[in-house]
């Protein structure tokens, strides 16, 4: 191959460079970023940057000197001709490659019964919402974070540290349910509570009230909770419309197979073509049963194709795709197994595996004074994934128990 071009210039676009590199690929290497700025971590948008005086330059990934790439920053990656291999940007370029790395990321999902926003409501993705959100959390005021998984319990606990009033809403029983299971989700719940957070369990939101300013979110029961702030935190959307009429597979984002090969509507690999990082839509290494007919699996599967929105996730695909642009059939398939944490009132929730898949969970420690916590996650009886507070170790040893059976698995 003569050209790579890496669509996405984020954390899983720069390590599928860094790979690229250090797996032998020695022609022009092109990454097209629709953001401004060089690669940045995004994990401490919604912790440090929000609650400490921080430089932007704080969150900036180390770019390699030895990279040897071409920049093209501030420009989309605008449409894709697959055959003919040809991405178009969206200042009306046309970048024509060898191999592609779709790495476009995701958007912050935001209902469009809630459009436009008003002064004071915010999203969380990018280094400029960081500043604009952060700017608005100034203590006395009310805020109201809108979804209880891990980006909206991290906001909410940032904002309550900066000395606001905070409200948060969650369209489920309690916060965190989805991913890490009730036990996990309730004693999260307890730590909100102990903050002086309110949570509003099984709500969603109706109406932005104010105007050109936020006064006020509407709740679905009617209830209006006075806000100076409000924050949406409602999932992610992948960033795939740029891929519309290309040929590629597209549900849920780019569906490829366990090599990253991005997938055509066939269901064949597009030649030349992977993806990685939060766009991905990949076979999951630790798949359920066949023929389970669980409920949860619904909400982590599609058949056994997962997309995991983890920075280790992005970090292991980017990998992944990279060898397998270089070595084709010959590079691994993606093994790895997903880890996660989300920072919370002074202590990190550490997690490996697929909690959401799991139909029991077993409990194996809980103390709120201590603020410890251990829980297990099985399907059909096969040990799926853990999550801990203030217990590392043992989150180590779940790690090893769940390689040691993809090992044997494969």
């Amino acid at each position: 191959m003569k050209r790579i071009v890496v669509a996405g210039a984020s954390l899983a676009g720069l390590r599928a460079a860094q790979t690229l590199r250090a797996e032998g690929f020695a022609g022009e290497l092109v990454l097209v970023g629709a953001e401004p700025h060089l690669p940045y971590d995004r994990p401490p948008l919604s912790k440090k940057q929000l609650t400490e005086a921080l430089p932007v330059s704080a969150t900036d990934l180390p770019v390699p000197g030895d990279l040897d790439a071409t920049w093209i920053l501030g420009t989309r990656a605008d449409g894709l001709d697959a055959y003919g291999r040809t991405v178009r940007l969206s200042d009306g370029r046309d970048l024509p490659y060898d191999g592609l790395v779709i790495a476009t990321g995701a958007a912050a999902c935001v209902p469009a019964a809630l459009l436009p926003l008003p002064s004071g409501v915010h999203t969380l993705r990018t280094r400029e919402d960081a500043a604009s959100l952060r700017a608005d959390l100034r203590p006395g005021r009310r805020a109201v974070v809108v979804g209880g998984g891990f980006l909206g319990s991290e906001i909410a606990a940032a904002a309550r540290a900066c000395g606001l009033d905070v409200t948060l809403v969650v369209p489920e029983s309690r916060p965190l349910v989805r991913q890490v299971g009730s036990a996990a989700g309730e004693f999260i719940t307890r730590l909100h509570d102990s903050a002086g957070i309110r949570v509003l369990p099984g709500y969603r939101v109706k109406a932005l009230v104010g105007g050109r300013r936020l006064t006020a979110v509407g709740l679905d029961d009617g209830t209006e909770l006075a806000a100076d702030v409000a924050v949406l935190a409602l999932g992610a959307v992948p960033n795939v419309a740029w891929l519309a009429g290309s040929g590629i597979a597209l549900a849920g984002g780019v569906r490829c197979d366990e090599r990253l090969r991005v997938l055509s509507i066939d269901g064949t690999p597009m030649p030349g073509v992977v993806a990685a990082g939060d766009v991905a839509v990949v076979p999951h290494p630790h798949p359920p049963n066949s023929d389970s007919r669980s409920a949860s699996r619904a909400a982590v599967y599609d058949g056994n194709r997962s997309s995991l929105g983890h920075w280790s996730n992005a970090v292991e695909q980017a990998a992944v795709a990279a060898r397998t642009l270089v070595h084709g059939d010959a590079a691994r398939p993606l093994t790895a197994i997903p880890s996660f944490w989300c920072d919370l009132h002074g202590i990190t929730l550490r997690g490996v595996g697929l909690p959401a898949s799991a139909d029991e969970e077993r409990t194996l420690e809980r103390n709120l004074v201590d603020r410890t916590l251990e829980v297990t996650y099985h399907r059909e009886g096969r040990f799926v994934g853990a999550v801990a507070i203030g217990r590392n170790s043992r989150i180590a040893a779940h790690r090893r128990v769940l390689a040691e059976a993809e090992l044997a698995r494969v």
